[in-house]
């Protein structure tokens, strides 16, 4: 049990300390991530972008996820009954809201190159694993040196998906018992996109400080 994301986000910082003020960035998927990802960001001198995915509802239960999308890349999962044509309208229909949810969120930031750079991407849990993987997937397309997933709870369905994907798979804690993220945190609290904005703003400006080469 993780008090909150901060508290869980300074866990993985010290599995996560050979990559201080290295060839990195660290990527947060919104919006819970986000915490996460600033906190390791700050802490080991690295600059923080975002990377927009959504799941993929099912037809007749929207909180049933069948797959997830980002902005190029599609997981599918469970599409028994399901047609094309709502496949296809959905994932336009998601890629429309995420690319008006990251100029909401990132409000003019230019997004930081991938290519060669050791990518840290985040969450704060995995249930399906659905959305990391079209994150991975997506990140792939870049040419990465390297990709590390560090999360600080995973289900272990999703953890035995993902481990293969990535370089480098961080975990503080996996288990088959898993019903929801929340349930892993005393303190869950909803993250807004408010949040999310002021939190890039703040790693900019120490990073901007520092003068770092992003």
């Amino acid at each position: 049990m993780f008090h909150d994301r901060t508290h869980a986000s300074f866990m993985l910082v010290e599995q996560l300390k050979k990559h201080r003020f290295g060839n990195a960035i660290v990527l947060a998927i919104p919006r819970g991530g986000v915490p996460i990802g600033y906190t390791i960001a700050r802490q080991l001198g690295l600059p923080l972008d975002i990377i927009m995915a959504k799941k993929i509802g099912h037809p007749f239960n929207s909180e049933f996820a069948i797959g997830a999308v980002s902005e190029s890349k599609i997981v599918l999962t469970d599409t028994e009954g399901i047609t094309k044509d709502y496949i296809q309208s959905e994932v336009e229909r998601l890629r429309q809201v995420m690319k008006e949810k990251y100029n909401t969120l990132a409000h003019e930031r230019t997004p930081v190159g991938l290519k060669d750079k050791v990518v840290i991407l985040v969450d704060d849990g995995l249930a399906t694993g659905n959305t990391m993987r079209v994150c991975i997937d997506e990140i792939k397309q870049s040419n990465p040196a390297k990709i590390i997933v560090a999360v600080p709870v995973a289900s272990s369905s999703a953890a035995k998906m993902i481990q293969p994907l990535v370089d480098e798979f961080v975990c503080l804690h996996t288990t088959a018992n898993f019903f929801a993220v929340g349930n892993f945190y005393e303190n869950f609290n909803e993250v807004s996109d408010e949040n999310v904005r002021k939190f890039l703003e703040k790693i900019d400006e120490k990073n901007n400080f520092f003068n770092y080469d992003t």
